[in-house]
């Protein structure tokens, strides 16, 4: 075989050999396509959620249309349904979807409900919360987190968000008293400001324990009057709780 032929020949088996190993390479670190993170959704809704006791109707279907994969870092994107919290950096986590949807359950938020976050992290409690129609006023101390959450919910059109950057102990006085308080790391103690925020009739879930002890997540109630009554819900591990 003479060199001519040689060269038409690889001329046309480069390209084919190219294209053969460009895709297989790229497949192997490449995002699943939206159709693929729908199934892993409901997947997540059906067994991880439903199959634990949340029965609220509006709470599934924000977890079934709030596309959590928006919410962690790349390099974990394949496990943004797993039933696992993840790392979204800075030493802090987005929380498990069941512990997020069971939490949005329990403190009976809903449409038209003013509801105080404390720990933004990557917005993603805040975007459930949101999807179900409340008020949220979220507050995030670690800076570089509270400005991606708020330009990451802006993007994804969740106008019922207001993001602050403040130490979430102290809560947010200008916009209480508030229907529900939901913290999302872990106090020694249910800080005094935030049970004085809390409406009469509201209710607050937040995890009380060190980080290096067992947590409980407690159920506050206020009654009427202003009384508090407080329920251990069940054994949770959270980030704890920082402050400036």
């Amino acid at each position: 075989m003479n060199m001519n032929a040689i060269r038409k020949i690889l001329a046309v088996l480069l390209p084919v050999l190219s294209i053969g190993i460009g895709p297989a390479t790229n497949f192997l670190c490449a995002e699943p396509n939206e159709a693929s993170f729908a199934v892993m959704r409901e997947r997540m809704v059906e067994r991880q959620i439903i199959r634990r006791g949340v029965d609220d109707v509006e709470v599934l279907r924000a977890m079934r249309t709030v596309l959590r994969h928006r919410f962690v870092p790349r390099e974990v994107i394949e496990q943004a349904y797993d039933d696992t919290p993840l790392p979204i950096g800075y030493g802090q986590t987005i929380s498990q979807p069941y512990i997020v949807a069971y939490m949005t359950q329990i403190v009976h938020a809903g449409r038209n409900t003013g509801v105080l976050e404390i720990g933004t992290g990557s917005g993603y409690q805040a975007a459930i919360l949101s999807a179900i129609g409340a008020k949220v006023y979220t507050i995030e101390i670690i800076p570089e987190l509270a400005k991606a959450a708020a330009l990451r919910l802006k993007d994804m059109k969740y106008k019922n968000v207001i993001v602050r950057c403040a130490d979430g102990y102290y809560g947010w006085k200008e916009h209480a008293p508030f229907d529900a308080i939901i913290v999302t790391a872990a106090a020694g103690h249910i800080p005094p400001p935030l049970l004085k925020q809390l409406r009469p009739g509201g209710r607050m879930v937040i995890p009380i324990g060190g980080p290096f002890m067992v947590q409980n997540l407690v159920l506050a109630i206020k009654d009427e009057a202003g009384g508090i009554k407080t329920q251990n819900l069940m054994p949770v591990r959270f980030v704890p709780l920082t402050g400036r």
